[in-house]
């Protein structure tokens, strides 16, 4: 008896530091739904597209069991309020048929940064002209159009919010959440963090998520964690002058982990990238995925897709061979996550990081970076942003800050 006492106990002593009932899991974001922004809504397979079912099975034969679908708002629903567009829908459900097939799990992922674009101009969710009633009707057809999937993960109602002024993304979230539970009981729904969703300033932005109440209590936070000087992902700037190391990814994920563990509650790393230009890259990223394996945090590469092309960020494969951060990524992608559980906790009694800071690499120094365009005009209830550059890189606000500066979070674009 005594014997079998000290085995539950030992059980127990090693299940206190890892995930509550699930295991690390590595996803890929297969980007392209979200592409194009300057031509909203966009014409299909040249504005921007969703991914192939080439592509699908090519993660698959890698070992991922889950991916990431972004797609825009103004292409699901032409208009806030109004119907929406079952074409669009129809295109998303083929790419969850494909990895259904597969026993791929997906995500779900509006990517509009808190915003809805009409007519060239960007209004903030909440504002007079897209208010937060037509963000939760957007998400309770979207439930009611995809509730039926097993194989969802989850819905990323909002990626990367941001300078959302006086229409806090908190109440936002709360009234959508509640939107979503009237359609659909089961599917976990993701909530990213403030200030771009970025894991080192969590607690200062986003500590607040965690009041959020779902009636089905399966939240799932998401932070985004990207390794270059200026915290951006744009990796402007080579390997010694972003002063890198390989506990850098490590040290702007501890923060949001820590978080998750203190709180009891489930997250993600929904968005970490290297560039190829430097091999010194994958093993700080190599770094941040034994560190969130120990911690039990789900993460999701940024990104593949054939409209990245040979992009220095992503994995989608040149003339069928891999790209070099597909050698690190595939160390990690055998863990699964069961449909049942759709997510990875945190422990709350997990064991930090000894030895290490969530402190940029030199508190001192200053990173240029080039100004926005200067065309900012305030209405009453809306905010007009400046016309996207076009191309790849999705640009929005930049400025001068010392690396250190955790308050402020420089727009990024990839």
């Amino acid at each position: 008896m005594r014997t079998y006492l000290l085995l539950i106990l030992l059980v127990l002593t090693n299940l206190s530091g890892r995930a509550q009932g699930t295991a690390f899991s590595l996803g890929i974001n297969l980007c392209g739904g979200e592409f194009g922004e300057q031509y909203l809504p966009g014409t299909l397979n040249q504005d921007y597209a969703y991914p192939t079912e080439d592509e699908v099975n090519y993660f698959y034969q890698k070992g991922f069991k889950s991916v990431a679908i972004p797609f825009r708002w103004e292409r699901v629903q032409k208009n806030p309020g109004g119907d929406l567009d079952y074409q669009e829908i129809g295109e998303i459900k083929k790419v969850i048929g494909w990895c259904s097939n597969k026993g791929m799990n997906v995500m779900l992922s509006m990517h509009n940064g808190g915003r809805y674009r009409k007519n060239g101009i960007e209004y903030i969710v909440g504002s007079f002209t897209v208010s937060r009633n037509d963000f939760s009707d957007v998400w309770n057809r979207l439930a009611n159009a995809f509730s039926g999937y097993s194989n969802l993960l989850g819905y990323e109602i909002m990626t990367e919010p941001h300078e959302m002024q006086g229409f806090d993304w908190f109440t936002t979230a709360q009234q959508a959440i509640h939107a979503i539970r009237q359609a659909d009981s089961r599917t976990p729904i993701i909530i990213a963090g403030e200030n771009y969703a970025a894991a080192e300033s969590w607690h200062q932005y986003s500590d607040h998520l965690k009041n959020l109440k779902d009636p089905s209590d399966k939240i799932i936070y998401n932070a985004h964690c990207f390794f270059d000087i200026d915290f951006t992902g744009k990796y402007l700037y080579s390997y010694d002058q972003n002063q890198a190391e390989e506990y850098t990814g490590v040290k702007r994920a501890e923060p949001f982990v820590n978080w998750l563990k203190e709180n009891n509650k489930r997250g993600m790393i929904g968005e970490f990238t290297v560039p190829d230009t430097d091999a010194r890259w994958l093993n700080v990223m190599e770094r941040f995925l034994k560190y969130l394996s120990d911690h039990q945090v789900m993460a999701f590469y940024w990104a593949s897709g054939k409209k990245w092309g040979g992009h220095p960020l992503s994995v989608h494969p040149l003339a069928q061979n891999d790209r070099p951060q597909m050698s690190v990524l595939q160390k990690f992608v055998t863990g699964t996550v069961p449909y049942e559980e759709k997510a990875i906790m945190a422990s709350t009694q997990a064991e930090p990081v000894t030895g290490v800071s969530a402190t940029a690499p030199n508190n001192n120094t200053v990173v240029q970076v080039e100004e926005a365009p200067e065309s900012f005009l305030f209405l009453p209830g809306t905010l007009l942003l400046p016309q996207p550059n076009g191309g790849l890189y999705k640009p929005n606000v930049s400025k001068t800050t010392h690396a250190s500066d955790k308050g402020v979070r420089l727009a990024k674009y990839r």
